[in-house]
């Protein structure tokens, strides 16, 4: 079960994208399948000591600009990183593909090669922390326009998804809006509500958006426009009270003296709100697995999107998510 790394792309190199295979494969023993210049790969796969693990290297003669539009890369760039992953993965020489780039290219190449569920939109979703456990947040940027059927396919996707993943038997759905009433929300919002409602969903109604860390809904539903701010706005957040707590702490003795009495609570409070610590958002909906990791992505993010690419591929959630929206979203409390 091998997973291909688009080790071209993102903001950092290939040094720190090999890096974070070579960990996955030495930690895990995950086979990874490198794919960019072959030269490039080869240097940082000997400086990383991968000798006698399971890390091969494909090569590709071009990469996908973080600016590029997905249809000029689709058309331009047929050998780019992105593209030959998921062509590995399309020919069955990988299982699925890990990229850090241009996130907009790596929907459509995954589209194109490896087709999507018949009549299914794709979406983004993400894990965020929450007060409790984990829960879902889908879409968080594939579809800035949806309709309510669209709304409606991410709330089976993301109930599927948390079942197998987080392991929670019937998931809590719930509809990110401006009110918990159902009257509240623009005209796309009310009609899913309905949609939701009728479904055999465990939908829990709207959520607004200063209950969504509270850990009391699984799943939070919403437009890939809405959901993209929604994550860059907690990722933001997230960094400036971290940041905030450095000052303050910093600022005098007694604050220092403290921090060494409470610096494991920190430690555990930063691992909990790092991205890095799952790794990547997969893309659902299409024929396979892909998942698509922060531009800014270090070797610890790597590492873990290889694992979480993995355990998508164990627990074959591309089919899982198949056979409940065949069902129309009825199939979900039957399934297996």
């Amino acid at each position: 079960m091998a997973v291909a790394v688009d080790a071209m792309g993102g903001d950092r190199g290939p040094s720190v994208l090999v890096e974070g295979a070579v960990a996955a494969a030495r930690e895990f023993g995950i086979p990874v399948v490198l794919v960019g210049a072959e030269d490039v790969l080869a240097a940082e796969v000997r400086r990383h000591g991968a000798g006698g693990l399971p890390v091969r290297i494909h090569n590709a003669t071009q990469v996908v600009g973080m600016d590029e539009s997905p249809a000029d890369s689709l058309r331009r760039k047929k050998d780019s990183s992105i593209r030959v992953a998921f062509d590995l993965v399309r020919a069955g020489e990988a299982d699925a593909v890990v990229s850090a780039g241009n996130s907009g290219a790596t929907l459509a190449t995954a589209m194109v090669a490896l087709g999507r569920i018949s009549g299914v939109r794709p979406a983004i979703a993400t894990l965020i922390p929450t007060l409790k456990t984990p829960s879902v947040l889908i879409d968080v940027g594939a579809n800035v326009d949806c309709k309510p059927p669209h709304l409606f396919q991410f709330g089976v996707m993301g109930a599927v998804f948390s079942r197998e993943i987080l392991k929670k038997p019937d998931p809590r759905v719930g509809l990110l809006s401006i009110g918990e009433e159902d009257t509240k929300g623009n005209q796309q919002v009310k009609k899913a509500y309905d949609l939701l409602a009728a479904s055999s969903l465990n939908f829990v109604g709207n959520v607004e958006g200063r209950d969504v860390f509270g850990g009391d809904v699984d799943v939070v539903v919403c437009d890939g426009f809405v959901g993209n701010i929604c994550l860059k706005l907690s990722e933001g957040l997230a960094e400036s009270i971290l940041q905030m707590l450095r000052t303050e702490i910093g600022s005098s003795v007694l604050g220092r003296l403290g921090y060494l009495m409470a610096r494991s609570a920190f430690r555990r409070f930063r691992r909990r709100v790092d991205y890095a610590e799952y790794g990547g958002a997969p893309l659902l909906g299409i024929n396979g697995v892909g998942l698509i990791c922060h531009g800014r992505s270090g070797a610890k993010a790597i590492k873990n999107a290889v694992r979480a690419a993995h355990n998508l591929v164990e627990v074959r959630l591309a089919q899982k998510l198949a056979a409940s929206l065949d069902a129309g979203g009825e199939g979900l409390r039957a399934a297996p």
